[in-house]
């Protein structure tokens, strides 16, 4: 089971990230290289990057299957601010050139939202934009994101994931993240994962899934909300959840845990906790714990 989570990439970069993970029981992992909502970015750091890929392989992970986010704040879609539509071309190439420093393999990326101008337009200018990022890229592959279907975003469905696939040159530097949470909520059961894995299958191809995000949601299949829930803690189900991260036809594909941090208490939201030491536990003994927030609470106010 290749099973990680999100961690936080600060001043000694990779470093810091991998021995996050390792707190948590993770065997992979998924990290932005700066805030997602802003342009700020520390350079990476060599040494840093070098003592990481160490403690990496001393501890079996395997960096191949190491996952970079790429931030919010990139719109592929809209091109009706010419600048706004060349700086996330830029700033993408930029992260992309970020992930080579560090020998990251795999960049997920929200393919963008239309706002005000008619989706298939938005969807060419994601094509165009691809295509130019990916012109002098070899080592590093972008990875759609499934998306829940909220406002006007894109990839919401699997029609618009495969036209952006279809209209990509560079086939090997093009992939798909599933994300469970965002195709509950677009409207896919994941209840029933294999006929949807199988007409992925038949309309894609298997081989383009290289990480799934992992989530339960707060929403009923069909929403379109984007609400994250803990694992087991929403509509999806534990059980489902976890028939999707042991699908035998996934086996070698990263998950990825995005589930909410837990507040102090119910009503206390001052203090929170992250749950995936608790929540990979969980999975890796295929066992649902109905005390997990308690256990979260208790866990971090006697080691803080």
């Amino acid at each position: 089971m290749i099973i990680g989570c999100h961690v936080s990439f600060k001043k000694d970069c990779l470093l810091g990230s991998v021995k996050e993970a390792l707190d948590y029981g993770a065997n992979t992992f998924m990290f932005y290289t700066g805030a997602p909502q802003n342009t700020l970015r520390n350079p990476i750091d060599p040494l840093s990057t070098l003592k990481a890929k160490k403690i990496m392989q001393e501890n079996g992970i395997d960096i191949n299957k190491v996952i970079c986010h790429a931030p919010y704040i990139i719109n592929l879609a809209n091109n009706l601010d010419e600048k706004k539509y060349a700086f996330s071309i830029h700033f993408l190439s930029e992260e992309i050139k970020r992930c080579e420093e560090m020998g990251i393999s795999y960049i997920v990326l929200h393919p963008g939202s239309s706002v005000g101008i008619p989706r298939e337009i938005a969807l060419n200018n994601v094509v165009y934009a691809l295509n130019k990022v990916l012109e002098n890229n070899s080592s590093v592959t972008i990875l759609l994101e499934t998306m829940a279907g909220k406002g006007t975003e894109l990839g919401c469905n699997l029609d618009e994931i495969k036209y952006l696939i279809d209209n990509v040159v560079k086939k090997d530097n093009i992939g798909v993240c599933l994300d469970t949470c965002h195709l509950n909520d677009a409207g896919y059961d994941m209840t029933d994962f294999d006929t949807f894995l199988q007409q992925f299958d038949t309309m894609i191809g298997i081989s383009y899934i290289k990480c799934i995000h992992v989530n339960d949601s707060k929403n009923p299949v069909n929403s379109h909300k984007d609400r994250h829930a803990n694992i087991g803690y929403g509509f999806i189900g534990f059980s489902s959840l976890l028939k999707i991260i042991m699908n035998e036809k996934l086996r070698e594909v990263p998950k990825i845990l995005e589930t909410p941090y837990i507040g102090d208490s119910n009503t206390d939201k001052s203090r929170i906790y992250p749950p995936y030491k608790f929540e990979i536990a969980m999975i890796k003994k295929e066992e649902f714990n109905s005390n997990m927030m308690e256990d979260i609470r208790e866990y971090y106010k006697k080691t803080s």
